[in-house]
C-alpha cells in the first residue's frame, strides 16, 4: 500500500516577521523554516499506518524551492521511506501547488493520502479540499482517528466538530485525509534516521515534468500589512468602588460596548 503524505514548510511560531518592500510577501532570509505542525501530525499517521498494516511505504511530497528539501529529510529522519520535491522558485498560489501535488499522487498511485488539516502561516485549509478534487477522491478533515479496513479498500475516520461532539465519516479508499492535533504524538527523529537521510535520494520533479509548465497562479498576493499595534492598557486605582465608577464609564465612553 502506497501512503503518501503531502507537507509543508513554514515559517517558525517565533518568527519575527518583516514584509518585502513591495509589500508582495515577507523577507525570508533570516527566517528559520519548519515543517507545518499539522503536517507533522499527518507524518505520524502515515507512519504508525504502515505499522499497523504491517505492509507499505511511507513517501512525503513538497511543492517550493531549493529550501524545502530541508523538511523532507526531516520527514525522512522520521521514519519515510521515501520523499519528493517539486521544486519551484516562482509565484506559486494553492491552486498550483495542488495541482502539482495532485500530479505527484497520480504517478506514485497514493492509496491513502495524509496532510495536516492547515498550515500555520496562510490557514487556508484548502489544500486537501483541491488536491480531493483534482483526483476525484473522496476527503475528509479534521480528523482524529483513522482505522483502515483489513481488506484495505476503506477507512473509518474519527472527525471533531466545533460543539466538541465526534462525528464518524466511513470512506472508500484511496482518499485524502486532513489530521487534526490530538491524532497522535509525532515521533522524534532517531540518530540512525538523521543519518540516512542525509543520504537520502531525493526524487524531484518540475512543473514541466508534470505537465505544468504554462499554469500560472491564479491568486496573487499585494499589499501586505501588520496588524496595527496594540493600544497600551490602563490600569484602574483607587478603591473597589473608585475603580468600579472607572471601568463602567471606561466601558461607555470609549470601548461603547454599554
Amino acid at each position: 500500500m502506497t501512503i503518501i503524505v503531502l507537507i509543508k514548510q513554514v515559517p517558525d511560531t517565533e518568527t519575527k516577521v518583516r514584509i518585502t518592500a513591495d509589500k508582495k510577501g515577507i523577507e525570508t532570509n533570516d527566517i528559520k523554516w519548519v515543517i507545518n505542525p499539522y503536517d507533522e501530525f499527518a507524518i505520524e499517521e502515515g507512519l504508525k499506518t504502515k505499522e499497523r498494516l504491517k505492509e507499505g511505504t511511507v513517501t512525503v511530497v513538497t511543492v517550493g524551492p531549493a529550501r524545502t528539501v530541508e523538511a523532507l529529510r526531516t520527514a525522512v529522519a522520521m521514519g519515510a521511506d521515501n520523499a519528493i520535491h517539486v521544486k519551484e522558485e516562482g509565484t506559486l498560489d494553492t491552486y498550483l501547488v495542488s495541482k502539482a501535488l495532485a500530479e505527484v499522487c497520480k504517478k506514485e498511485n497514493g492509496q491513502i493520502i495524509f496532510t495536516g488539516k492547515q498550515a500555520i502561516d496562510d490557514d487556508q485549509a484548502a489544500t486537501f479540499a483541491y488536491v480531493a478534487e483534482l483526483l476525484d477522491y473522496p476527503s475528509a478533515t479534521v480528523i482524529v482517528k483513522c482505522d483502515i479496513s483489513a481488506d484495505k479498500t476503506k477507512a473509518t475516520l474519527e472527525q471533531e466538530a466545533d460543539s466538541g461532539a465526534k462525528n464518524i465519516i466511513e470512506t472508500s479508499l484511496p482518499a485524502v485525509i486532513g489530521v487534526n492535533k490530538g491524532i497522535n504524538t509525532p515521533r522524534y527523529a532517531s540518530l540512525p534516521g538523521i543519518m540516512k537521510a542525509k543520504k537520502k535520494e531525493i526524487k524531484t520533479y518540475t512543473l514541466n515534468d508534470l505537465g505544468l509548465g504554462a499554469e500560472t497562479a491564479r491568486a496573487i498576493d499585494s499589499d501586505y500589512q501588520l496588524p496595527p499595534e496594540r493600544a497600551a492598557g490602563k490600569k484602574l486605582s483607587g478603591d473597589i468602588p473608585t475603580q468600579v465608577k472607572e471601568l463602567v464609564r471606561l466601558l461607555r465612553e470609549e470601548a461603547k460596548v454599554i
